[in-house]
């Protein structure tokens, strides 16, 4: 039987009040979102164009700011102090996206197929952001007692016979910046990926168990497909928070690596404001670019 038009009318009248309230409903998260994010970016692009001596900002239009930045990257030769700094920037954040990926995902694995019960997954869970109840500057300087030339590490090792003299690199180097940050943003890489593990359907598992598959083709053709979402988000997560760190670099580092957030943190402390300014327009820039690659990998909204 064919509804009449009169009761189609109601559904017509109502729609208008539906589209509304669904604005009034996104209406706070966009105010925050532009308040907060859009209006701030803008005003540092502005800020990026600007002039500046000693003891001023000078409002205006130049691109001067840009061009002292690559500032002799035009010689073949050798690469200039940007280039250096950038790719500096690119190691860590390779090596500790990697690190963190495979410690995220074997940590992930087995809470998610390794144990059992709900309960205990659930408490090594908890205990997996333990961590997180210290600020960063704490975990940071944890290290330094134990990587110290004179410290905790060194003595047992020099202890044991293992080396004749402390090793120098422990700390203020390279490895202690990596293995702050992997310490500091593991955690990053956990959770999304644990929260596609679970997510997964177990009888998929059994299906390829039964198909007479091993654990690593397994592994390989149905876990890690499965879980492509929570690496695609972790690695977001940590590659963008790595590429702008500046403290753990500088605390970690001994003031003597240099990183793009750490070249912004001086310009801004010497009120280099439109320089730190350009800086942080090319960084985001970049930042951007690896977002939209990463997520060319796969359709986070579908998958979520």
């Amino acid at each position: 039987m064919s509804s009449s038009p009169s009761s189609s009318l109601p559904v017509a009248t109502r729609a208008p009040g539906r589209s509304l309230a669904a604005w009034w409903q996104a209406l706070p998260l966009t105010a925050v979102f532009v308040l907060f994010f859009l209006i701030p970016l803008a005003l540092i692009l502005m800020v990026s164009f600007w002039d500046f001596n000693e003891y001023e900002l000078l409002p205006g239009f130049t691109l001067k700011n840009y061009v002292s930045i690559f500032e002799g990257c035009g010689n073949t030769s050798e690469l200039c102090v940007t280039f250096k700094t950038y790719l500096s920037t690119f190691k860590f954040s390779a090596l500790v996206w990697l690190i963190t990926l495979v410690t995220g995902f074997a940590v992930s694995y087995f809470l998610a197929f390794h144990v059992r019960s709900s309960g205990v997954q659930t408490l090594l869970f908890v205990l997996c952001t333990i961590p997180f109840w210290t600020s960063n500057v704490i975990r940071m300087i944890s290290w330094v007692p134990l990587l110290g030339r004179n410290g905790l590490v060194n003595q047992s090792l020099v202890g044991l016979g293992v080396v004749n003299q402390p090793i120098e690199w422990l700390l203020f180097s390279d490895f202690s910046v990596v293995l702050a940050f992997v310490h500091l943003y593991t955690m990053f890489m956990i959770v999304p990926i644990f929260n596609s593990m679970m997510r997964i359907d177990r009888s998929l598992i059994e299906a390829a168990n039964d198909s007479g598959a091993s654990g690593w083709q397994t592994l390989w053709n149905v876990i890690i497909p499965l879980c492509r979402t929570g690496i695609i988000i972790g690695s977001i997560f940590v590659i963008t928070i790595v590429m702008g760190d500046f403290v753990t670099i500088g605390v970690m580092g001994g003031q003597q690596i240099a990183s793009i957030g750490k070249i912004i943190q001086v310009q801004t402390s010497y009120l280099q404001f439109p320089l730190a300014a350009a800086n942080a327009v090319i960084l985001l820039a970049l930042v951007l670019m690896i977002i939209w690659a990463l997520t060319r990998l796969v359709d986070i909204r579908k998958e979520l």
